[in-house]
């Protein structure tokens, strides 16, 4: 009989379960493994959605001129149904379950991108229907400690099979804002977590490869079975693969893995080494095209690919992107195994912690403001332009705010600057690249214009700052090239910022343009255009500039339709858990 989900009212939060006592105990040296059968693991043979699911594939590449389909569930509006009758379509039905998210990152703790703020967000709606969720970690030395609670030890000596050895860990355990948090901290020669920077080291592979085994053989001593094991991108996408190759015939055979790819961009590609080093073993095994086998170099392993192929569910951030990824050219390679694996492959649309992205309650905010309270947003403008020494006029604020990366249409960013200086708009900009080319170039173009009133580039990145911006400004800019996602937009539409987009992943899934959206005119929300060039960009902008000046009244409604928008992590979080709850007994 399978174990269950541990229950929330027998649980207490304090409470870590402990191994038994002659698992805890030290041993001096690797694990010991049995041999293993060279079958392939379970889900790789997956079997079709079923209706009652109500989870959705990506659709097929006949139907490319139809929107992506969401994975979320349609139901009618309120006033097409009896609602006394009707169960709520924000009410999960299912069983509590016991939920592992194994990550990178976590806001505010581990931040490098948005993987860390979706963890943290989705973390909490998990918990608050209901569900026991934890979260596993590596201990890096620059955690956001201020932001951890309680942090004590909690499993003392886990020996990770490493090499022909083992390498000693130490398990804490405290509480991020609510949320039940493991760190693991390895005391090895490596010194894989102590560097000071969470990415970008040349043994990034190494180092998460190492964590990813000592997250599942923590789980292992320390008697954990939980329902659904949650993984995101390459640095765990060995998950799936150390559970069902190892753990599964060491007697883990009750949890199943979901997936989530926030960028197909990286996959950690890497040698023969890393199957030695982790203890998977088994070349001739894993160096085949159903499996690990790089789609196009046949001499690397392609630890994305195995993530793919290996776990049970495989979603990636917004429905437009999953199809872009599968049938428009967008997988980086991946697109013959997404096509193998299209029955278990599907898009879920980020939300935003409305407890931290809310002008109703904003800290950073000179005047809060709602939707009935709208005009607090202009006294924030006023604030915003003070803060940047910008002239007091009637003009527009344009904004950008994200990194400056090729991914996020920087020649069109500098096109956009100069068009809306040129057509009556000021421009903010905060933002800064990992490459010192790029800012170089933006640091050239701030002192080009900084004696403008009308402009302010701060490069650099300011949390609070940006609150102010998403407040203060009248539009946020979003040329993409591609956006798996995307938080810019969603936060901007909770501000009564209008979003001005190119029509890309996320983007094209959660903006719909006032003139042209096919949705009824209370939903559209901003401005969208398809070309990624200056006349497209312009096309959008333009008739954004221009309904400010020549039709105040319907500028101030898409203002308020953008902030009635819900992106909140109700909708996904109901996704997610039909998505557990479909492959929890598969």
């Amino acid at each position: 009989m399978v174990t269950t989900a541990p229950s929330l009212d027998l649980l207490d939060a304090t409470e870590i379960p402990s191994a038994p006592a002659a698992e805890v105990t030290p041993v001096p040296g690797p694990a010991t493994v049995e041999p293993l059968v060279a079958a392939s693991p379970a889900p790789m043979s997956p079997a079709p959605v079923s209706d009652e699911v109500q989870v959705e594939a990506t659709p097929p590449a006949a139907e490319s001129e139809a929107e992506p389909e969401s994975v979320h569930i349609l139901e009618p509006y309120p006033e097409q149904s009896d609602t006394s009758q009707a169960p709520s379509p924000y009410v999960y039905q299912g069983p509590s379950l016991y939920i592992v998210q194994i990550t990178p990152e976590m806001a505010p703790v581990a931040k490098v991108g948005g993987l860390g703020d979706v963890v943290f967000g989705l973390t909490r709606e998990l918990s608050i229907r209901g569900n026991h969720v934890e979260i596993i970690l590596p201990k890096y030395d620059n955690l956001r400690y201020d932001h951890i609670y309680e942090l004590h030890v909690a499993f003392q000596d886990l020996w990770v099979p490493w090499y022909e050895g083992a390498i000693h860990c130490t398990v804490y355990f405290g509480f991020v804002h609510d949320r039940k948090c493991f760190f693991i901290e390895p005391h090895s020669p490596d010194n894989f977590f102590n560097r000071g920077a969470i990415y970008g080291f040349n043994d990034d592979l190494l180092r998460y490869a190492f964590f990813s085994r000592a997250a599942m053989e923590f789980l292992f001593k320390a008697g954990k079975h939980p329902d659904i094991i949650h993984c995101h991108d390459w640095q765990t996408a060995l998950v799936p693969l150390f559970l069902f190759e190892i753990y599964q015939h060491l007697g883990m055979t009750h949890p199943r893995v979901c997936l989530t790819i926030h960028n197909f961009k990286h996959q950690g590609v890497t040698g023969q080494e890393l199957l030695r080093a982790t203890g998977l073993g088994r070349p001739e095994h894993f160096f085949d095209y159903s499996r690990l086998r790089d789609n196009h170099n046949p001499h690397a392993l392609n630890l994305l690919k195995g993530g793919i192929v290996y776990a049970n569910f495989t979603t990636t951030v917004s429905p437009r992107y999953a199809f872009e990824t599968r049938d428009g050219g967008q997988g980086f390679g991946l697109e013959p195994t997404l096509h193998t694996h299209h029955l278990k492959y599907g898009g879920v649309v980020n939300g935003i912690d409305y407890d931290v992205w809310n002008p109703e309650v904003d800290r950073y905010l000179p005047v809060r403001y709602g939707l009935d309270t709208l005009d607090g947003k202009y006294d924030n403008k006023r604030a915003l332009r003070h803060r940047f020494l910008l002239a007091d006029n009637a003009k527009p604020i344009i904004a950008f705010i994200g990194r400056l990366d090729p991914q996020k249409g920087l020649e069109l960013v500098r096109h956009a600057i100069f068009y809306s200086l040129e057509h009556g708009a000021q421009f903010v900009l905060l933002g800064s690249s990992p490459d010192a080319r790029i800012n170089a170039d933006f640091w050239g173009l701030k002192r080009m214009l900084n004696d403008s009133p009308d402009c302010h580039l701060e490069i650099g990145y300011d949390e609070e700052l940006s609150h102010l911006i998403y407040a203060g400004a009248d539009m946020l800019l979003v040329p993409s090239q591609f956006e798996p996602c995307g938080l810019t937009q969603l936060i901007a539409l909770r501000y009564g910022t209008i979003p001005v987009v190119r029509a890309v992943g996320g983007l094209a899934d959660t903006v719909y343009d006032k003139d042209y959206s096919h949705r009824p005119l209370h939903e559209r929300n901003g401005y969208v255009f398809e070309n990624y060039d200056q006349p497209g960009l312009e096309s959008a902008l333009g008739r954004a500039i221009a309904c400010y000046y020549q039709h105040p009244d319907h500028f101030r409604e898409l203002m308020k339709n953008a902030m009635r928008s819900d992106y909140s992590w109700n909708i996904p979080g109901m996704d997610y858990l039909n998505i557990y709850n479909y492959i929890r007994d598969k």
